[in-house]
């Protein structure tokens, strides 16, 4: 669809994820509060790495909520465990994942939400249909990526997404419908869709 896909971020680099910087330059906290996540809600983080962004979601959703730590390297659910013990958050899930399911029970998820990652899947359309069929009915996909409709944001390219881009291959999937765009953060846009 007129687009290069970026190649992975090996578990080797995970520090990045987890770099002192990250919340200023980001603003995670703005974005987990822009999605008004409430408490027993199950979430999926696609491609949640050391899960940085999978524990400020853990602490919204409690009591009751799960959080689905899905990631295809082994390496990077390894970190994960570690992290969530570090900071004492017992509610979030490791998943292994494949590069075309997030192996999330059917149905189950109100929210799947992707920072920064869906630009690297190298499957998307695949991926995407079985992230459908991980939703509930009016449940939300949510795309965080860095808007490549700003020259100024300092990313190479491959790692950036135009909202436009996004629709357009989001279009191939009838059961999806665009709910809103939110431009809280510094250097990313929040796409949302939900499922009919």
């Amino acid at each position: 669809m007129d687009r290069e896909i970026a190649h992975v971020m090996g578990h080797q680099v995970a520090d990045w994820l987890e770099r002192p910087e990250r919340e200023e330059e980001e603003r995670t906290d703005l974005l987990v509060e822009a999605l008004k996540f409430r408490a027993g809600e199950v979430v999926a983080d696609i491609g949640c790495g050391s899960g940085y962004i999978s524990r400020k979601i853990a602490k919204k959703i409690t009591p009751g909520g799960i959080v689905y730590g899905v990631d295809i390297q082994e390496e990077m659910l390894e970190l994960l465990a570690k992290r969530m013990a570090m900071f004492r958050i017992d509610n979030v899930k490791p998943i292994l994942g494949t590069t075309t399911d997030p192996k999330v029970p059917a149905a189950s998820c109100d929210t799947m939400i992707m920072v920064d990652v869906y630009h690297e899947f190298d499957r998307p359309y695949e991926m995407v249909r079985s992230m459908i069929a991980g939703l509930k009915p009016g449940g939300r996909i949510v795309f965080v990526e860095y808007r490549k409709e700003d020259p100024t944001v300092p990313i190479k390219e491959v790692h950036k997404m135009s909202e436009a881009q996004v629709k357009k291959e989001m279009a191939a999937h009838p059961e999806l419908e665009h709910a809103e765009t939110i431009g809280v953060l510094p250097r990313q846009h929040i796409i949302v869709f939900r499922k009919k």
